[in-house]
C-alpha cells in the first residue's frame, strides 16, 4: 500500500555496489580430497600401531580425524557471512549478514559519510571505517590489506561521485 507520496517501481541509480565475503581457499571438492587423504593415513597409521599391540592409538587417529572435519565445517560455516555496500546519491547502505544468519543494516547520507583508515607501515590497511554524525562502522573486516585497500579506494571515488550529485545527459 502506498501513502501517496511515494513513486512506485522507480529507485535510484547505483553509484557503487559491492558483496563482501570472506575468502575460503578450499572448496567442496578440495575438503573432500583433504579428508579422505587424511583418513586414508590415519587408518593406515592406525592399522600399523594395531598390529604393534598399542590399540588405543587406532582410536587416537580416528579421533584426530574427527576433529580436523570438526574444525573445517566451522570454518565453511562462518564462511557464509557476508557484507553489501551500496551507494546512491541520496543513502549509504550496509548490510551485513552473519554466519548465523542474524541481519543488521545501517543507512547513513553519502554527503556526511567520511571513510576513515588505520594503517600500519608494515602491514598495510588494518581497518576501514564509515563514519558520519559520531557513529563509527567498521566494513570488510575480514579482507585482507591489499583488498581493503581497494575497497577504500572504490568507495571513497562513489563517495565523492555522491557528492557532486546526479550527472544528466540531456542526449539520451
Amino acid at each position: 500500500m502506498s501513502a501517496g507520496n511515494e513513486i512506485e517501481g522507480e529507485s535510484e541509480a547505483q553509484i557503487f555496489s559491492a558483496l563482501l565475503t570472506p575468502h575460503r581457499s578450499l572448496n567442496r571438492s578440495g575438503f573432500l580430497a583433504v579428508m579422505l587423504f587424511l583418513s586414508v593415513v590415519s587408518f593406515v597409521t592406525g592399522i600399523v600401531f594395531l598390529m604393534m599391540g598399542a590399540w588405543p592409538v587406532f582410536g587416537f587417529f580416528g579421533l584426530d580425524v574427527l576433529v580436523i572435519w570438526w574444525a573445517f565445517k566451522v570454518n565453511f560455516r562462518t564462511a557464509r557471512a557476508s557484507e553489501e555496500i551500496v551507494v546512491t546519491v541520496s543513502e549509504l547502505r550496509v548490510r551485513r549478514v552473519s554466519h548465523r544468519g542474524h541481519v543488521a543494516e545501517w543507512a547513513f547520507n553519502p554527503l556526511w559519510v567520511k571513510l576513515d583508515l588505520e594503517a600500519d607501515e608494515e602491514f598495510g590497511i588494518e581497518r576501514v571505517y564509515l563514519v558520519s554524525r559520531g557513529r563509527r562502522l567498521s566494513i570488510g573486516s575480514f579482507l585482507g590489506p591489499e583488498e581493503k585497500a581497494s575497497l577504500a579506494k572504490a568507495l571513497l571515488d562513489a563517495l565523492n561521485a555522491a557528492k557532486r550529485g546526479p550527472t544528466y545527459n540531456p542526449i539520451s
